[in-house]
Order: structure tokens, then sequence, then C-alpha cells
């Protein structure tokens, strides 16, 4: 009888983190139109707060992966679900827009960037040899089941009993994942004296010397130099504008001013996720098989062309034309996520959870930037048009970013320079 190898427990409880991760982080999303209620704050204003969430939980991505490398992947994402934990409890106390900004922007951001991708790239990195594609794609499709899970339950918590109950059940489920990750998730497969799941031999881990920040910030400098960065770096900035930044944050709110009904609206997010599971392992399945560059390319020229055709499809009621969008649209929310990794292992070595950081940086810079001008666009304007239409324009110039990677050669000694971000000091 094959014995089960550990690393599918590790894979699991990651999953679970993940999972709760991205429903917290996607709560503010129902609580807009109820901020706006009860405090009067502008969309513009509460937008900001989302963008400074967004903004966090990308920049903490890299340090993240760079504290993980040095004190341990247990320690760090415990400490985030606490983070999580104290910045939505807060929130009930809350009075003013700062303090909006601080708990959800702050706290919850911090502690969500760091169970982001980068933990992800960490994960699969450490514990996975084969099958590490279609693991990538299934802890990535966690995000999409945690907006599943999440959003319509949240949005019928904030309807029957308000936006403060919905924030203390966030709080409360982020306390009840710490346990659960002391229990199961391990650092390194050494620490069970095991091999990583598809290899042969058991490799002991190295902890980077000197400080994580240094590491990472030396990370950054080396792939800085190179074009795959900045053409990874800009294509994964489009990707989180016209996902989190954008439908992730105002979708909801766009369908209400076509009449839907919220909880609808919520629904039809949630469905994304659906689909975005089967989209992401799927995706995870090709990048085993299939040319990074050319499934990047693809992702991103669908995803314009879908999202060119929203604006004419709001309406009160979700009609068919909406459910294909839906579709066609989850298919593709996250399924950027496997070959962008598999892109930064394939150029940038053992540095290539760290430097995927970064490339996940730059995907919360265009997701932030995207949630405030969407907001201010419909402060100004009073409809999402002009944004649904500039989303769409962004995704194709992603896809000439990615084809351009295509063209490039591949450049082995990169591994080597970034390589040494983790082994300097």
């Amino acid at each position: 009888m094959r014995r089960f190898h550990p690393a599918w427990a590790v894979a699991a409880v990651t999953f679970i983190a993940l999972l709760g991760a991205a429903g917290f982080r996607s709560t503010p999303s129902v609580m807009l139109q109820p901020l706006h209620d009860e405090f009067g704050w502008s969309l513009g204003t509460i937008s900001a707060a989302v963008s400074v969430n967004l903004l966090l939980y990308g920049l903490t991505a890299p340090f993240a992966a760079a504290l993980m490398a040095r004190f341990g992947i247990r320690r760090v994402a415990m400490g985030a679900l606490l983070l999580v934990s104290a910045g939505s409890g807060l929130t009930l106390w809350m009075t003013q827009s700062w303090q909006l900004v601080l708990c959800w922007g702050v706290l919850v951001g911090l502690g969500t960037g760091s169970l982001a991708l980068g933990f992800v790239a960490t994960i699969t990195g450490r514990w996975f040899v084969r099958h590490r594609g279609l693991v990538t794609g299934v802890l990535t499709a966690a995000g999409a089941t945690g907006n599943l899970i999440f959003l319509p339950v949240l949005s019928r918590v904030v309807e029957s009993d308000g936006w403060r109950t919905a924030a203390l059940t966030v709080s409360i489920a982020a306390l009840l994942v710490v346990p659960l990750l002391w229990w199961r998730l391990r650092d390194h497969p050494a620490d069970l004296n095991v091999p990583a799941f598809g290899a042969t031999e058991i490799e002991e881990p190295v902890k980077p010397a000197g400080g994580a920040a240094a590491n990472a910030l030396r990370a950054l400098r080396d792939a800085a130099k190179t074009r795959p960065f900045w053409l990874l770096a800009g294509g994964f900035a489009i990707c989180g504008a016209t996902t989190n930044g954008l439908v992730g944050t105002h979708f909801i709110p766009a369908a209400h001013d076509h009449g839907m009904p919220s909880t609808t609206a919520a629904t039809l997010l949630a469905l994304v996720g659906v689909f975005d599971v089967v989209g992401t392992i799927a995706s995870g399945w090709l990048t085993d098989r299939v040319d990074s560059r050319i499934l990047l390319g693809a992702y991103y020229a669908l995803r314009g062309l879908a999202l060119l055709t929203l604006p004419s499809l709001f309406a009160a009621t979700a009609h068919p034309s909406m459910l294909i969008f839906i579709l066609f649209y989850g298919l593709d929310w996250v399924a950027t996520v496997p070959p962008t990794v598999t892109l930064c292992r394939e150029y940038f070595g053992a540095a290539g959870p760290i430097v995927f950081g970064w490339v996940f940086a730059s995907h919360q810079f265009g997701a932030a930037a995207a949630a405030t001008a969407a907001g201010l666009v419909r402060d100004r304007m009073g409809e999402y048009t002009v944004a649904w239409y500039a989303a769409g324009g962004l995704a194709i110039l992603g896809a000439v970013l990615s084809l351009m990677l295509y063209a490039g050669k591949r450049l082995p000694l990169l591994e080597q320079s970034v390589q040494g971000a983790t082994s300097r000091a």
C-alpha cells in the first residue's frame, strides 16, 4: 500500500488558510453600500480603504515570502491570521473613515498579504516536484472558493443583521483557522524526514543569511535588471486591475445601479468563483504541459473581450447573457497565476517565490489603482461604463506583453544571479 505523503496534508491546510484569507479580503465589497448609508462616506472614500488593502496585500507578499524563508511558514501564517482577526474585529468601534483605512486597509491588508500567492509559491516550491503546476492551480483556486463561500453568506448577514455582524464573523473565523495551522502545517519536508512529493532525496533546508527585508529587496534589485521581470510585472498589474480592483470591488454596486438586488449581484460574483475553481485548476494542469507564455497571452486576450461586452449586459435581473459572461470571465479570473508562478521559477530559480511576490505586488498596485479610479468614475459620472471599457483595453495590452515574453529567449544565467539574493548576506 502506497504511503500517504504529508505534502498533501500541508496542501490541504494551506488551501483552508487561503480560502479564509480570500473570504476575509473580499468582505468590503458587500459593505460598500451599508457603510455609505450609515456614515455618509462617498464610495470614493470607502474605495480608498479597499485600495490600501489591495496595495498592502501585494506589497506584503515578497517580504512575507522572505520571512517564511527565514522564520518558517507556520509562524508567519499564524501571525497573519491574528492580524486579520484584529483588523476585522476593531471595525466594530470605528466612527471615522481613517479608522476603516487602518483596520480593513492596513491590518487586514498586511494579514491577507502574508497569505497571498507568494505563500502558494513557497508551499509548492518546497513540498512538490511532481504535479507542481496542478497543485499551484488548486491552491490558487482557494481564493475563488473563499469568495464562493463568504460572499453570499456575508451579503445575507449584512442585509439581515448589519455589517458589524459580518465583520465579527470574519474575526472569529480567522481565529478558528490558527489551531489548524499549528497542528498540520510544516515548514519543510525535511522536518518530517521525507523528500518533497515527486523527489527522490531529502533536501535539508538552508535558511538565508541576513534580514528578510534585505533579502526581499535584493531579489527585487537583481530581478529588476531583467526584461522578463518587467513584462511579467506589467501583465500582472493589468491582471489585478481587471479582477480584484474593478470587478471584485465594483461589480456589486455597478449591478445595484441597474436595479439588481445586492444579494443577486453577490451571488453572481460568487458564481465567478465557481467557474474560477474549474478554470484555475485546468490552468495548472495546462501549465505542466503548455508554454506558459502562450497561456498568458490567451488568458488576457479572452478577458479583455469579455470585459468589453459587460456594460451592455447589466440589468435588473440576471438574464442569460450575463450568466454567459460570468461563465467565461470566471474561467479566466485567476487562471493567469499558475503560468506566472512557473515563469518566475523558470527565470529566477530558487528566488522564484520572492520574485513572484514582487510580481504579485504589481498585481495589487494595479488592483488598488483600478479600485480607486473606478470609484472616482462612479462618483463623477454616475456610472461605471468608462471603467469597464478601459479595463477591456488594458487586458488586451496584457496579452501583448505576455506574447513579448514568448518572443524573448530564456536566460539561464538569471537563475544564478537572483539565487544570490537568498544566499548572500
